[in-house]
């Protein structure tokens, strides 16, 4: 038998239940550090078996790998060579702690939470290598892609309709994001540039299942907004006009998820939708 916690219980169960949530999320954060540095190398997740310092290759012990805190207390310098770790690392696993808690504490402790967990751990994934190489692998997508239609309200109807309707998402996108950057940048040649990419679709098609439709409309047109600031500063400090888009569709489910009864009030109570 499954533990069920609604979230009308989280006070009773508030200590020992959000201390293993906790400690869940932060284990699972260390465990996807791993697998954004380990994936796209093409390195074993098996072999080797301990993660080493990419500098001196230095086994790291046990005590210097606690998530977030060994990065503290090593103050972010290898205990060995003390070459710099990246500040990545103890990043992911605090992004990662708190979308479980959050999660946690929009759903409560079923079947959902673990199956919409685990979507969002894989998103994790992808944003991050998304991040670094502006590609990530198909069997990701995939993955991702699978565990969503286990959710219990997921709409294939939708996830197909978006899916579908790719071509006219990324012409809008494209729009908005682009002539937006070529005014502010005064560079024409962004307006063709392409805004998204063929690895964004199961993202978008993700977008749709989940949400439904009017969400996941609300969804993409956000995450349109959040990544108009990042690409022009990209633009101006990095002078690099690829954009990763993964990463702001994965924030605004997860913005839209968490906050789809307030939405669809606001909607209904303006707009009698």
């Amino acid at each position: 038998m499954i533990l069920e916690i609604g979230t009308e219980d989280l006070v009773e169960y508030s200590f020992s239940v959000i201390l293993v949530i906790t400690i869940f999320g932060l284990l699972f954060g260390s465990f996807i550090s791993m697998l954004v540095y380990r994936l796209p190398l093409g390195i074993s997740l098996f072999n080797p078996k301990r993660s080493s310092c990419p500098n001196c290759k230095y086994t790291i012990k046990w005590y210097e790998n606690i998530p977030i805190l060994s990065y503290i207390f090593l103050k972010g310098k290898c205990a060995n060579c003390k070459d710099k770790i990246s500040i990545i690392y103890p990043i992911i696993e605090f992004t990662t702690v708190t979308i479980t808690l959050l999660l946690f504490i929009n759903i409560g402790l079923n079947i959902e939470f673990l199956t919409i967990t685990l979507l969002f751990y894989t998103l994790i994934t992808l944003s991050f290598i998304d991040f670094k190489y502006k590609a990530v692998p198909d069997y990701l997508l995939i993955l991702a892609l699978i565990i969503a239609s286990f959710s219990a309200n997921f709409d294939f109807q939708s996830a197909l309709m978006f899916a579908g309707g790719f071509v006219i998402l990324e012409l809008f996108i494209t729009y908005y994001i682009q002539n937006i950057k070529a005014k502010i940048l005064k560079d024409d040649s962004l307006k063709d540039q392409v805004s998204l990419g063929e690895g964004d679709i199961p993202i978008v098609a993700i977008i749709g299942g989940v949400l439904g439709i009017k969400l996941a409309l609300i969804g993409i047109m956000l995450s349109a907004f959040l990544a108009i600031i990042p690409a022009i500063l990209n633009s101006f400090i990095k002078k690099d006009i690829e954009t990763p888009f993964i990463p702001y569709l994965s924030l605004a489910l997860l913005l839209v998820y968490l906050n789809q009864e307030l939405i669809i009030n606001s909607l209904t109570g303006q707009y009698s939708i």
